[in-house]
């Protein structure tokens, strides 16, 4: 059966899959179980979302086109599927363990994606999604690094599980899509509860467009980088983008260890003298 149902003027960016037979193929890959909650984004003509639902899913499907959100209702009313007309960029994700399986409009799939694996306290446990390929390839390079596949990978396995042609979409898009594979890390590089402190420290150095040395003054020194180099293997005159996401995460945890050292060894604060606490005695400014 194949599904050939063109984009909404109100959806951007958005090309259906052509094939329910594909549909169903790519939610076989993904270990979907009986009664597992997943979140289908951009939901659409409701390919995946059908796929899904023959897998034993709960589903919950996300679709910011009012017309293609009715007929999500109207095609799948009675089976365990809730449609909500949303924008997945700014909706709260489920408090119980979900995956998200998922044909992202290529317009804004960026910005999803941030908003899905920005914060690691989020109960997402695995994702497979469709994205442009550009977008998928530089996310899951190993080299040249990004800050935000560096941020992502402290908490979760990211990498690339295929190819579409644009022949596999109605209406086909001008470029190839990726499938993306996320699986949450047994083991967090990062303690999820650093995980802001961890976005500033890495961002904030790829921002500079510097080497490491200039990018994490005041965080880690020239000296410190250079002993530090030949223990998690990078060369001392690298710059943010050619470290991989273990490194980084070796060095925020080198940072934190080297700001707590120093916050311990500041002399306390002195007790406020008599004068300045007295009663009716205004300081000037």
């Amino acid at each position: 059966m194949a599904v050939r149902r063109r984009s909404a003027p109100g959806a951007p960016g958005q090309h259906f899959l052509r094939s329910s037979r594909l549909a169903q193929a790519l939610v076989a890959e993904t270990s979907v179980a009986n009664a597992d909650l997943v979140v289908d984004v951009g939901a659409g003509a409701g390919a995946l979302t059908r796929a899904l639902v023959e897998a034993g899913a709960r589903v919950i499907a996300l679709e910011a086109d009012p017309a293609l959100a009715r007929e999500l209702r109207r095609r799948f009313a009675g089976r365990d599927v809730t449609v909500l007309e949303s924008d997945a960029r700014g909706w709260g994700w489920p408090p119980e363990p979900f995956a998200v399986v998922a044909n992202l409009p290529f317009t804004g799939s960026g910005a999803i994606l941030s908003h899905l694996l920005g914060d690691p306290t989020v109960a997402l446990r695995r994702a497979h999604v469709i994205v442009q390929w550009e977008l998928a390839r530089k996310h899951t390079a190993v080299w040249p690094a990004t800050a935000r596949a560096v941020y992502w990978a402290a908490w979760f396995d990211v990498s690339l599980a295929g190819r579409l042609a644009s022949s596999a979409f109605s209406p086909p898009p001008a470029v190839t899509a990726g499938l993306l594979r996320v699986e949450r890390r047994a083991s967090p590089r990062v303690e999820p509860r650093d995980h802001a402190e961890y976005r500033r420290f890495v961002e904030g150095a790829f921002a500079a467009r510097r080497p490491l040395t200039k990018a994490l003054a005041g965080r880690v020194s020239s000296r410190e980088l250079r002993r530090l180099a030949p223990v998690l293997g990078f060369d001392a005159g690298a710059y943010p983008r050619d470290l991989d996401a273990r490194q980084w995460a070796g060095l925020f945890a080198f940072a934190r260890e080297r700001s707590r050292r120093d916050m311990a060894a500041q002399p306390a604060s002195k007790p406020a003298s008599a004068a300045s606490t007295r009663p009716g005695r205004v300081s000037r400014l």
